[in-house]
């Protein structure tokens, strides 16, 4: 596949600032694979287009609250972003500093309420090992310090907001760890889910933790030579057994969100089935690909040259997604992670 295969325009009037009011009041766009119709609704009737038996699978990762502000000793702002836990009982942790002069290695960064961040090593492209003392207070305040780190494409004048802290997180996340929201899920609701249980649609959850990689664009002009950035995974043995059950009986699993399409066709690659597993991705769907793990997917309207619109695009279909998105944007679909969602069947 070529990059340009995953390009489109996009008017900057449709990338959405800010969620909806209500979360299942977004719209969704409903695509089938096999006759290529397309049907515009809402996804508070998400349960009219999937049927009893059906298995949703959704990614229950917590977004940490990952960009802290700081200064270094010698005054000067500087911002420092978590990117990946190393040892947290230690307070060590990966992560981007941005600031005026590059920090030194050996120099610390001062925040609020006793905490401070040494700076261990530079690993190149922004990234350092960083450690935080004392590091049992810095995972206490945690929540106190940092912001949610919102995409790079939702500007705003005030920047992030109180309400993100809610809105950038699904009702059901549970497990810290993703430095940017599994969007998919963005849209449900407690009362959509227990509606859609009464329906004899059930659902079960992986733990896939969204790193920064999810932003990092294409930039190869073959699209497979691009590498993944590895992400953190699980699935539970309880969780296991629901999935193959459903795969065993005919009924589809529907997977919510490209993390949670990545998990499970991870596993079934690594494993040869489904089955109980922890480990690290790196799994890049591209066309051609052979989905085993999923029958359905939940998704958002993605970036242009972005690795999840080519994994929907190796799912539906470069033509067919090219025209849904088409029909998205002239219908006045809101985009990227605040935006709309697809059902693709």
């Amino acid at each position: 596949m070529l990059l340009e295969e995953l390009a489109y325009d996009l008017p900057e009037s449709l990338i959405s600032a800010y969620p909806a009011e209500d979360r299942v009041s977004a719209r969704l766009l409903v695509l089938e694979r096999r006759s290529g119709a397309v049907t515009h609704s809402r996804f508070a009737c998400l349960g009219d287009f999937l049927s009893p038996g059906d298995l949703l699978v959704l990614n229950n990762s917590r977004v940490i609250p990952a960009r802290i502000e700081g200064r270094k000793e010698s005054g000067g702002r500087a911002t420092v972003l978590l990117v990946e836990p190393f040892d947290v009982a230690r307070g060590l942790w990966l992560a981007l500093v941005d600031a005026a002069k590059k920090p030194r290695t050996g120099g610390r960064i001062l925040f609020a309420q006793g905490v401070s961040a040494t700076v261990l090593g530079d690993l190149g492209a922004g990234r350092y090992g960083v450690r935080f003392e004392p590091a049992a207070r810095f995972r206490e305040v945690l929540d106190a310090l940092g912001t949610p780190p919102l995409p790079h494409y939702i500007e705003r004048v005030r920047g992030v907001e109180k309400s993100d802290r809610d809105r950038y997180q699904t009702v059901y996340a549970s497990m810290p760890g993703s430095v940017a929201a599994p969007t998919a899920g963005l849209h449900f609701t407690e009362a959509l889910l227990e509606e859609l249980a009464a329906r004899g649609v059930d659902s079960v959850h992986v733990t896939l933790h969204v790193g920064l990689g999810t932003f990092r664009p294409v930039r190869e002009r073959v699209v497979e030579h691009h590498r993944m950035d590895g992400e953190w995974y699980t699935l539970t043995e309880a969780a296991a057994a629901r999935i193959r059950r459903a795969r065993t009986e005919g009924r589809r699993v529907v997977a919510v969100g490209s993390t949670t399409t990545r998990t499970l066709e991870s596993i079934v690659r690594r494993k040869g089935r489904m089955a109980a597993d922890s480990g690290i991705t790196r799994l890049f769907i591209t066309d051609g690909y052979r989905f085993q793990g999923i029958d359905a997917l939940v998704t958002n309207f993605h970036l242009p040259r972005s690795t999840p619109l080519a994994m929907v695009a190796a799912l539906a279909g470069t033509e067919l997604v090219r025209r849904a998105y088409t029909e998205a944007i002239e219908q006045g679909y809101r985009f990227y992670s605040y935006g709309d969602a697809m059902l693709i069947l």
